[in-house]
């Protein structure tokens, strides 16, 4: 298959928290970015239309042994370099300077102040805030380098080198806490590097539909359409490139919102003329799950019987070649690690590294390269209706994630009622679409409560908002009391067995933005 190339900047990702808002902050400026292991190969930087590189934070000081370096010839490669926070610790002392711990550390909010704007602070004003997060700094410069900011404790806040095209910032420019971050990013990107900022989604749609064209030819796909964005703009993509060649099987696990299998058959068969193969499983998924309380066993289970269902069905659709899913970029962040390995299992992503082998499909990934944001953008440019583009997201296992304990039948009846309330509420109260994902959570635990004059031990609900732009990171969403106390009154009142609901209030990190 013919590959595209486009201009690209890539993040060479030391471990940092924020390479992937890096990312998107320079996607924001319509020019492509992608993240690679700090320790990629020369060959493979060269084998791209690079137009720039820029170095990520990250946990580890430059001066302490064994901390990670890149090739010195990355300098040498003809692309701009751009080092943020440790990136640019490392580029100055492999550059000649000198790092080392300070006794003044700075967290949070600077001000900094212009000494000399050079082209990477065009257009930003001579006192700027800064987003600061160090305890070591650049301590000493050669005159090979030209200092561009400094603050009350930082002398080289920021700086460049006058014989290589290095810049190097202390401060985290793709954070909302550097004001003029945009700005200064932008100045890399566009008078740095040259970009053309070519990199569209309508662009992508084009390419994209072009490149499944030629990989599929004259045969068949099956895809498993869940009904929520990232797969129903996936089908909405193929359906362009390939039409009737396009299958898309829907498996009813029995896991899903209230009306939710209905809906996606309606929408799918009837609105859209999909070939869509609709499978109800329900009885199976929930005996397999009968007992079972350990979340990563729940996903392992409905993992392995979405497979069997799966491929039982797409087994009654002769010459399949092709499968597809809706894998997007944070899913592959969070599955491995910067250097390109196992990470620190969180929880398992079900449409990563995709279905068994043994199935013997190709796989065809095509929003795989795309943020969430990226991917709702190009289902609006394909014709998909708002309501469904800005769905929340919503677990491959379903509601047996959101049940703490084992999954019965009752369970699910008592938690779909629930969340269907705070969805409904979500919408009637113009939240739905500021926030990130709401939804409800079954608790493994009954409470003490009064209904009448007659004494209640029921369940509890918990609730959970969350805003966030890629699910990295996300933060609890401050909803009003009164609010709350509405959603808080009809989940008691209109679910039969509830008599207690409790709100959420943890960010991601330390949690999780689902409960398992």
């Amino acid at each position: 298959m013919t590959a595209v190339k486009h201009q690209t900047i890539v993040v060479l990702d030391f471990g940092a928290q924020y390479s992937q808002l890096i990312a998107r902050r320079v996607r924001e400026n319509n020019v492509f970015c992608t993240i690679l292991p700090y320790d990629v190969t020369l060959d493979r930087l060269k084998a791209m239309d690079l137009k720039g590189i820029i170095l990520s934070g990250g946990p580890s000081s430059v001066y302490a042994e064994g901390a990670p370096r890149i090739d010195a010839e990355v300098f040498k490669l003809g692309a701009p370099v751009l080092g943020i926070c440790y990136g640019m610790q490392l580029g100055c002392k492999m550059l000649g300077g000198k790092v080392g711990a300070v006794r003044n550390r700075e967290y949070g909010r600077t001000d900094g102040t212009v000494t000399d704007a050079d082209e990477l602070f065009a257009d930003v004003p001579i006192n700027l805030q800064l987003w600061m997060s160090h305890g070591d700094s650049v301590t000493e410069l050669s005159e090979d380098f030209l200092p561009l900011v400094s603050t009350a404790n930082t002398r080289y806040a920021a700086v460049k080198h006058r014989r290589e095209t290095f810049y190097g910032v202390q401060f985290h420019p793709e954070v909302t806490h550097t004001p003029h971050g945009s700005t200064i990013l932008r100045n890399f990107l566009v008078r740095v590097c040259g970009c053309s900022r070519d990199w569209t989604m309508t662009n992508f749609i084009n390419e994209s539909t072009a490149r499944v064209r030629e990989r599929v030819g004259a045969e068949k796909v099956v895809l498993g359409l869940s009904g929520g964005v990232d797969s129903s703009v996936v089908a909405a993509l193929l359906d362009r490139a390939i039409g009737e060649q396009l299958h898309c099987i829907f498996v009813d696990n029995g896991l899903l919102r209230k009306h939710e299998a209905t809906n996606v058959i309606r929408n799918f068969e009837a609105a859209h003329g999909l070939n869509l193969h609709a499978v109800d499983a329900t009885d199976l998924f929930l005996d397999n799950l009968e007992g079972v309380s350990d979340p990563e066993e729940k996903r392992r289970i409905i993992g392995h019987t979405f497979v069997d269902v799966f491929k039982e069905e797409a087994a009654n659709i002769k010459d399949v070649k092709f499968l597809a899913q809706g894998t997007l970029y944070p899913d592959v962040i969070e599955s491995f690690s910067a250097k390109g390995g196992p990470s620190s299992t969180i929880k398992t992503h079900h449409n990563v590294g995709g279905l068994p082998a043994e199935l013997g499909f190709e796989l065809i990934e095509p929003v795989k390269e795309l943020f969430k944001d990226e991917v709702r953008k190009i289902g609006l440019e394909l014709g998909l209706p708002e309501s469904l583009v800005w769905r929340h997201p919503f677990p491959g296992p379903g509601l047996a994630v959101r049940i703490i304990g084992p999954v019965m039948r009752t369970s699910l009846d008592v938690l779909r009622d629930a969340d269907a309330i705070v969805i409904e509420e979500m919408h009637r109260g113009g939240w739905y679409r500021d926030v990130w994902q709401a939804f409800a959570v079954l608790l493994p635990v009954q409470t003490v409560g009064v209904m009448g004059d007659e004494r209640t031990y029921e369940n509890v609900i918990a609730l959970r908002v969350v805003e966030s732009e890629d699910a990295m990171t996300a933060d609890w969403v401050k909803l009003p009391y009164d609010f709350l106390g509405h959603i808080s009154n009809r989940i008691i009142n209109e679910v039969k067995g509830v008599n207690r609901v409790v709100y959420d209030i943890s960010s991601k990190p330390p949690s999780t933005i689902e409960w398992e």
